[in-house]
């Protein structure tokens, strides 16, 4: 059974010692201070509580990770239609397919890496200085990526800059924060689409730079918009975190007792407590078999992303004869397939979780985020397939870019609500969570791609698309299982909540 929500905060406040004295006390009147009263907001009203703070402040930090998540995803992607340009301009002409590819998708390794800091540093120093700190470094690798001379260096900047990226794993955590389940819905629909924006205008923005000024010029915008970012962040962004704001909380209490009694000192602090955030993620992800199988299901869907990614514009290219520039406008149009679902899942998502909770007598589950992940895991695989087939045959480019359009639409009907079950499963617990979400969707996505040049090579876009698609349609039925027996199956898990 999940534990309540004081025996689940109270191991990341550390404050065991501290819980003790006020139960028991040195003093006639210490009994009176109850644990919950310390370790918790008060359910009467708190102004100290996120999920109290003004709707207005709530869709402003959402506004504003949503920004935050743009200048991620522009970066990562607007060097796609130029990749072999860059390639090919630092090796001294000699352009590598391998290294083109790896020029886009190292990134996802380095996205796969840093979580693993992030997420339990977040749950022990909290959301704010962790964000400000990733946010800084990431400004300052994507400007190592606009100065390098070769292509190891490039490519190791591209690392670096996902390897702070805190977007993914934190911006989810963030809404969990400050909005109640039944709310979560809409907020996190924006959030997912900001990446989906970015990674739609940043190939048009990059190869149109690129033709006109120098493809340095495409991340030297990117540093810039990632800069304006982490000032407006630094000044309005406050905490949302619970653990970091009642620890304070307890500690003004200490202070406050403290000419009456001596106060014992933290249970679990310093390295310690570090160490343990940090094992954290591993811990969540091997206890929780529910997340393990999402995880995987996630991963090979969002793989498609740069499976497209990297083969478009050889396609549109080399098949249908258009320039840099058009190649990176006709990606808008996996952004416009996208952003249809992430409407979709904007209205529904929320309406389709209240429908089944009313169904259920007002209780609410994390699994009623699924029905529409379902939708998406069996309307993928067969987009997949027709985008290798319109590129075999080489259809009409009408055609083509429809494919692609549906390919975006069905990806983000089958990932984007995952983030939402992952933040109502797991409660305090969601950003490490996300963590092996994220690792296995970086990793998939670093390395399916790779995968995929030799299948087309042996095989041709149309053959090869279908692997996958097959691969896509063999891990559809996750989710349905997931649906019917997750609840009972989370309960093997300590850290998923139970609401």
């Amino acid at each position: 059974m999940a534990p309540a929500s004081v025996d689940e905060t109270e191991p990341l406040l550390g404050l065991g010692a501290t819980a003790e004295f006020c139960r028991e006390g040195p003093g006639p009147g210490a009994h009176s201070h109850r644990l919950d009263d310390i370790v918790d907001f008060d359910p009467e009203g708190d102004p100290e509580n996120p999920r109290e703070w003004t709707v207005a402040f709530k869709w402003g930090i959402t506004l504003l990770l949503t920004f935050l998540a743009f200048t991620v995803t522009f970066n990562c992607i607007s060097v796609v239609p130029i990749a072999n340009l860059i390639v090919s301009d630092l090796s001294g002409g000699q352009a590598s397919k391998y290294a083109s590819v790896l020029l886009v998708t190292i990134w996802e390794l380095g996205e796969a890496a840093g979580p693993l800091i992030i997420a339990p540093l977040s749950e022990t120093l909290g959301r704010w200085p962790v964000m400000n700190v990733a946010n800084t470094l990431f400004v300052l690798t994507t400007v190592l990526a606009a100065v390098s001379q070769t292509v190891p260096t490039l490519i190791l900047a591209r690392a670096l800059s996902g390897l702070v990226v805190t977007s993914n794993v934190l911006n989810p955590a963030v809404v969990g924060d400050i909005f109640d389940p039944e709310r979560r819905g809409s907020p996190m629909s924006l959030i997912m689409l900001a990446p989906l924006v970015g990674g739609a205008v940043g190939p048009a923005i990059g190869g149109a730079i690129a033709e006109t000024l120098s493809w340095r010029w495409v991340l030297w915008m990117a540093a810039i918009l990632a800069g304006t970012g982490e000032l407006i962040f630094l000044v309005c962004f406050r905490e949302t975190y619970k653990v970091p704001i009642l620890r304070r909380r307890t500690r003004r209490l200490q202070r406050d007792m403290s000419h009456r009694a001596p106060v014992p000192s933290e249970k679990n602090g310093g390295k310690g407590e570090l160490v343990t955030s940090i094992v954290r993620p591993f811990i969540v992800f091997g206890s929780s078999g529910v997340l393990m199988a999402l995880s995987l299901f996630g991963s090979v869907v969002f793989a498609h992303f740069y499976n497209v990614s990297t083969t478009l514009p050889d396609i549109l290219q080399e098949r249908y004869g258009l320039s840099p520039t058009l190649t990176g406008t006709a990606l808008i149009c996996m952004g416009v397939g996208s952003s249809a679902s992430v409407a979709l899942c904007n209205v529904a998502l929320d309406r389709v979780y209240a429908r089944m909770q009313a169904s259920r007598g007002g209780i609410g589950q994390p699994e009623f985020r699924l029905p529409i992940i379902i939708v998406g895991a069996f309307t993928l695989p067969p987009a997949v397939a027709l985008y290798g087939w319109a590129a075999q045959l080489r259809l009409p480019l009408p055609v083509m870019l429809l494919s692609v359009s549906m390919v975006g639409a069905t990806l983000m009907l089958a990932f984007l609500p995952l983030s939402a079950y992952v933040v109502d499963a797991f409660g305090l617990y969601a950003a490490s969570a996300m963590t092996g979400l994220i690792v296995a969707r970086c990793l998939m996505g670093t390395f399916l791609p790779l995968l995929t040049t030799p299948l087309v090579d042996n095989f041709g876009y149309g053959w090869g698309f279908t692997v996958l698609a097959f691969l896509s349609l063999a891990l559809a039925p996750i989710p349905v299982i997931v649906l019917r027996y997750g609840e009972e199956w989370r309960q093997c898990s300590k850290y998923t909540r139970a609401d």
